[in-house]
Formats: structure tokens, C-alpha cells, sequence
């Protein structure tokens, strides 16, 4: 087979994200051009970094080689699993990047710290961008970051509707609620194959509102005596804006310990989001105001060694030290793999009498996922109602369950792969192992991307 597609070709080359959470990066391939959604990074163990973490990224070795047919990358939002990797690949890439404002304020900041200016495209939700033999429409869906797309990809081979992360949100704290009939007329209008978010596949029942965690939050935060520090995503601007109003109805002062948290609030505030009740303190400020003020909002929440929250716990926090009474409230998820150095944490905490709360309070949710579960994935095959159904961002057991999900909904085809595969979506075949995959990491030590 040759690996330039023709006019009346229509491909999806998974290079990272398939059969795996993480790292996603995909391509669709039409009339001669590639098309790049999302590129991104994970972090995993190792004795070479100062940290003992290390940046891991697909391999681009397959388009690099063909750089000049890539018309275009589309950033569908702003978790690092989906950009983290641009700033490290952009030389082997070189091609406008189209993304949403939010999202293009959070890359622009990682490309200058990369001393790199690469051409950034501004799209709002709803546009419709020809990149290329390429007519894709931005289509807005709710998950854990502001202005997350769903993409619409047209040719005249056919159509891709490409979910992006996401969840059924009517509630969503920042930015607009899910849209059931925009999804409805996507159906109704015909779309051929859908690529969907599989993370969540097998969980019964439905994701719960972010708009719902403000009681078991609040809650947390006034059983507490002494100082709070909320852990949580720093990408999920929506969870910083529900601390916001947390902190300003239980009258505490809010601080950000972590770099990552700073520039995500400064990236937020430039495109619109956390203008009320985020009144910030200088983190130097919080370790001598009195403990029952504060509210200090943390990364580090998988344990990273060296995040601020694993200095709170080593007690070598440079402006704040716990003490027996304070309360550290975990509003996230344990990422898969990382178990033991959340537990770890949690017992340095709780070894110096400090509280720890995980999961929720009082029966209260104090997180809430961005990926849908089993009914909402039944209910998007029913209003898009594809011909071709291609799970993809889990493992092996999440895309199946998504993959056997989509067949009781009734959908047609169901085509299973892994990075590398080549989905050929006009005759639906899957051609096993058709292009070169493997990881990168970044080492931080020679400023270089070594293979794994």
C-alpha cells in the first residue's frame, strides 16, 4: 500500500493514544495532505531526571519524513497529553497551528519559554477553517478545560467527526453547557466515521457536573481549623473558579502555590476566565497569615516529586509549612500508574497530623472527570449516529468497552486498532503495523530528545 493518499482516500493513523491515555497524537490523511490533531505528552518514571519524572512523546518519525505534506495542526484543547509535545517537535514539524484563544495563550507561553515563534491560527467554536483538501469545523463540547472542540473533518472522500476529550456537561462552571442539538443536526446531517474518547468507557452511569462539587468543597473547607490546600488539575480552570467561589463565601484568602498553577491563571485571565471571586494573595503572604485565612491552591497532585504539594509534605515548602490541624483536600483523580506515590503523600501527610480527604466529603463530590461514561457515550452514538465507530485515548479494555458500547447503539462498524494501524475509513479495513511508531523523551540534563 502506498502511503500517500489519494483523492479518494480518507485515513486515520493513530502515532500516539490509541491503546493507551496519553500522548495522543493523530493524524488523517486525504488527497496527497496530512492533517495533525493534537500533540501531546506523558510523564513516567525515571532515574535519569532531576524529578525522577520524564517527558515521554510519540515518536513523529512517520510525518516528519513527509513534513511537507502536512497542511496544518489542530491543538483541540489545552491538557498536556494533547500540546505538551509541540514545543519539543515543532522543528520536525513546521506548520500552522490552529487552536482556540485559550489554548493559544497557554501554547504561545510554552513556545517563548522554548525560544521558538512558531504560526499560530486563532479559531473560535463554531468556524469553519479550510486547512488543506481539509474543511473542519470547530465543534464546542464540555470537559475539564475551557474551550475544548470537537472537530468535524469534511472531504470529499467523506466525513470524521473527531471527539476530542470530553463529557456531557449542561452545567459546566466556565464556558458554554453542552449543546444537545448541535450534535443532533451533526447527525442528522450524515457523518461517516466518529472518533471517540474511550477513558471512561467502562464505567456505568454518567460523569457528574462540575457544577455540582461547590457543596462538598465548601463543605471540606469549613470543617477546617487551620489552613486548607486544595490539590487539583491546574489545566481545569473551571475547579480553579469553583475554589474561587469556595474561598470568597467561607471568607479565606486565596494563594497558588506551583509554577504550573501561575501560568495557567495568568493564561486564563488573558482570554477571559477567572474574573470573579479569584482575588489572589502573594504566595509568600500565606505562611504567616493566620492559618483559619488561608485556602492555597496546590499541584502536584500525582505525587510528582519536587511539586509543590510533595514539598508541603516534606515539609520544604519555601513560603508555607503545615502543621498538625491543617487539612490538604485531594480534588482530583489518581491517574492510573500512579497509586503508590499518591499513597505515599497522603501517609507523609497524615504522619505530621495533618488531614488528608480524598474522593469526597460527607458523601459530597469534591472531583468530577472530564471523560464520558457509559450513557453519555450512548447518548452521543445516538445523536451523531456514525457509520464507523473508532475508539480510541485508553487501553486495550477501554476501547473495547467503547468499542462493544457503540455496537449495542447500533452503529454499523466498530474498527479496533493501536498506534501505527491505518484506519482506511472509506472501506473500512484496518492495515496492522502500516506506519513506524515509538516514544521520545526530553533530557532535561542535555536539552535533547533521546528515543526511548
Amino acid at each position: 500500500m502506498s502511503l500517500i493518499p489519494s483523492p479518494k482516500d480518507l485515513w486515520f493513523v493513530p502515532l500516539g493514544g490509541c491503546g493507551e491515555i496519553g500522548m495522543n497524537l493523530n493524524l488523517f490523511g486525504h488527497n496527497g495532505s496530512w492533517l495533525m490533531v493534537d500533540c501531546g505528552i506523558t510523564f513516567e518514571d525515571s532515574m535519569h531526571t532531576r524529578t525522577g519524572n520524564r517527558v515521554e512523546m510519540p515518536d513523529p518519525l512517520f510525518i516528519a519524513n513527509r513534513h511537507e505534506s502536512l497542511v496544518g495542526i489542530i491543538a483541540t484543547h489545552a491538557h498536556e497529553d494533547h500540546i505538551g509535545a509541540l514545543a519539543h517537535l515543532w522543528d520536525q514539524l513546521r506548520c500552522p497551528i490552529y487552536t482556540t484563544p485559550f489554548t493559544r495563550a497557554v501554547l504561545s507561553r510554552k513556545f517563548a519559554q522554548a525560544g521558538i515563534n512558531p504560526p499560530l491560527v486563532t479559531v473560535h467554536p463554531g468556524e469553519t477553517v479550510e486547512i488543506g483538501p481539509f474543511k473542519v469545523t470547530w465543534i464546542p463540547i464540555t470537559h475539564s478545560t475551557p474551550e475544548t472542540n470537537g472537530l468535524l473533518i469534511d472531504t470529499p472522500a467523506g466525513n470524521i467527526f473527531h471527539t476530542a476529550d470530553w463529557k456531557l456537561d449542561s452545567a459546566p462552571v466556565t464556558g458554554a453547557a453542552i449543546q444537545p442539538a448541535l450534535f443532533q443536526r451533526l447527525g442528522d446531517a450524515g457523518v461517516g466515521t466518529i472518533i471517540c474518547d474511550s477513558t471512561n468507557a467502562p464505567s456505568t452511569g454518567s460523569s457528574v457536573s462540575e457544577s455540582t462539587l461547590f457543596d462538598g468543597l465548601l463543605a471540606a473547607v469549613n470543617a477546617s481549623e487551620g489552613r486548607v490546600v486544595i490539590a487539583c488539575f491546574s489545566s481545569n480552570v473551571a475547579r480553579l473558579q469553583t475554589i474561587g467561589n469556595v474561598a470568597h463565601v467561607a471568607n479565606r484568602y486565596i494563594g497558588l502555590l506551583g509554577r504550573s498553577l501561575v501560568n495557567m491563571v495568568g493564561c486564563a485571565r488573558s482570554a477571559g476566565y477567572l474574573d470573579e471571586n479569584f482575588t489572589l494573595v502573594d504566595s509568600s503572604h500565606l505562611g504567616y497569615m493566620p492559618p483559619e485565612d488561608v485556602l492555597a491552591m496546590a499541584t502536584g497532585s500525582q505525587g510528582e516529586v519536587g511539586a509543590a504539594l510533595y514539598r508541603l509534605a516534606q515539609d520544604s515548602h519555601p513560603d508555607v509549612s503545615l502543621a498538625a490541624g491543617d487539612h490538604v483536600i485531594f480534588s482530583s483523580k489518581v491517574i492510573p500508574g500512579n497509586e503508590i506515590e499518591v499513597a505515599s503523600l497522603v501517609a507523609m501527610f497524615e504522619a505530621r497530623g495533618i488531614r488528608v480527604t480524598q474522593g469526597a466529603f460527607d458523601g459530597m463530590p469534591i472531583h468530577a472527570t472530564g471523560h464520558p461514561c457509559r450513557e453519555e457515550l450512548e447518548q452521543m452514538y445516538r445523536w451523531i449516529r456514525p457509520r464507523v465507530a473508532v475508539p480510541v485515548h485508553g487501553e486495550a479494555m477501554h476501547m473495547e468497552a467503547n468499542a462493544a458500547i457503540a455496537e449495542h447503539c447500533g452503529v454499523p462498524v466498530q474498527l479496533r486498532g493501536q498506534n501505527g494501524d491505518l484506519f482506511d475509513l472509506v472501506v473500512d479495513k484496518v492495515k496492522r503495523s502500516a506506519v513506524p511508531v515509538g516514544r521520545l523523551w526530553y533530557d532535561e540534563r542535555k536539552r535533547k530528545l533521546e528515543k526511548v
